[in-house]
């Protein structure tokens, strides 16, 4: 090949021994796995030239299709480089020989090809999120040992027990007769319904106060009823199959495992954003754990609804107090019933009369004026309440509390189809 074709370029070699450049001419030769790099030595015009092959070369991307760098620099296998003014004329040569760039060069040079990576990318993450992160973390919880939850159930209920909880003061045999409820449906509990088949934990029912209505599930089989939940559904005369409803309700995390698979889903997650986004900062990381945690959240406590829709079908007890208990909680939510509260509130108001008592004469007007009856805090309704889970519904470790209601009093769930 002449100096003078036009499919040879003049380009800077260096061999990555020296860093003294030496002229060259290139040349590109198609084959069938993409072109090779021919590399003229001015310095020695009769010797055949240096050959690359296409995969011992790093193709520079080009970053536009109209306007090309000022320079480019092709790494080579063997330590060495290329430098390359005239980058018209390189592009040129490619083309000639038929070069196919990379999906990155494509996504960097024309507007249709990236935008549309960029939607199959979104939608990939989108489905990964909905449906693989779940799927995967479902099947990951079962690797996970029994003997793992039970640890971090005892290490949680001692914490809870240290910090915030205080000992149920339920009668003994209000406790027994729930306690006796408890292991009754859970031994009819069908096995059909079983999330982990060969998953066994020892279920417990303990009774506690100190945190208003409430009842919560620990992994490995632990569950925890406070005493304002019991006495809420005594208050409004509900009945017990209410409180049974609840009781199914925790069955249903524990048997799905959703605390252990709550772990197991972040995990898979901040694996995946790191994978598909490189570098993922500590922002984006915290944002996506708790939004994320979130949406995770109210799907469990979905399953749990049907799982508890299931078992009390399965044992004829109808789950219209369920709902009816549900609406009442919230209803009173933030208008604490707890006896430590009520004991604190009677030592303030002992205090007060002892006040009022060494209280000068001359206080008499306010003495005589007429004693009002203590207001009690409201009830909110259904409109009130779906109002306020409205504004915050994304921040909501629950669905909203009105529908969950609606759908547990009617016995069935639209989300209940598409559960495992």
């Amino acid at each position: 090949m002449s100096a003078n074709s036009p499919a040879l370029i003049r380009a800077r070699w260096f061999d990555g021994q020296s860093s003294q450049a030496r002229p060259v001419l290139v040349g590109l030769e198609a084959t069938s796995k993409g072109p090779d790099l021919l590399l003229h030595l001015l310095q020695s015009p009769g010797d055949a030239p240096r050959r690359y092959a296409h995969r011992d070369v790093n193709w520079p991307e080009a970053w536009s299709a109209k306007r090309h760098q000022e320079a480019l620099i092709i790494d080579l296998n063997d330590g060495g480089s290329l430098e390359i003014q005239d980058t018209a004329r390189w592009h040129a040569a490619l083309a000639s020989v038929d070069f196919k760039p990379g999906l990155a060069q494509r996504m960097q040079t024309r507007w249709p090809i990236f935008l549309g990576v960029f939607a199959v990318a979104a939608a990939g993450m989108v489905l990964f999120y909905k449906y693989g992160t779940p799927w995967a973390a479902t099947q990951l919880t079962r690797f996970v040992p029994l003997s793992w939850e039970t640890m971090l159930s005892t290490e949680a209920m001692t914490q809870m027990d240290e910090r915030m909880l205080k000992p149920s003061k339920l009668p003994k045999e209000r406790q027994e007769q729930l306690r006796s409820e408890f292991e009754s449906l859970i031994a009819r509990t069908p096995a059909s319904l079983k999330r982990y088949h060969g998953y066994e934990p020892k279920y417990t029912l303990q009774f506690r106060r100190g945190m208003g209505a409430n009842a919560f599930a620990l992994p490995g089989g632990s569950i925890v009823v406070t005493d304002g939940l019991v006495e809420t559904a005594q208050r409004e005369k509900i009945g017990d199959d209410a409180i049974i409803g609840v009781l199914a309700h925790e069955i249903g995390h524990v048997a799905h495992r959703h605390t252990t698979r709550m772990v197991v889903e972040q995990g898979v997650l901040q694996t995946g954003l790191g994978l598909a986004l490189g570098d993922v900062s500590s922002v984006i990381s915290m944002g996506s754990t708790m939004l994320t945690g979130l949406a995770y959240q109210r799907s469990h406590e979905r399953e749990a609804d049907c799982f508890a829709i299931a078992v009390l079908k399965s044992s004829n007890i109808s789950t219209a107090p369920m709902g009816d208990l549900l609406l009442a909680m919230a209803a009173r939510r933030g208008n604490s019933d707890e006896d430590d509260e009520d004991d604190g509130k009677k030592k303030d108001d002992k205090k007060d009369e002892a006040k009022s008592a060494e209280a000068p004469a001359s206080s008499a007007s306010i003495a005589s004026a007429p004693e009002q009856p203590a207001s009690k805090p409201q009830a909110r309704s259904e409109a009130d309440i779906a109002k306020e889970e409205g504004m915050f519904s994304l921040l909501s470790t629950h669905p909203e509390t009105v529908a969950r209601a609606r759908e547990l009093k009617a016995g069935i769930s639209p989300h209940c189809a598409a559960t495992p």
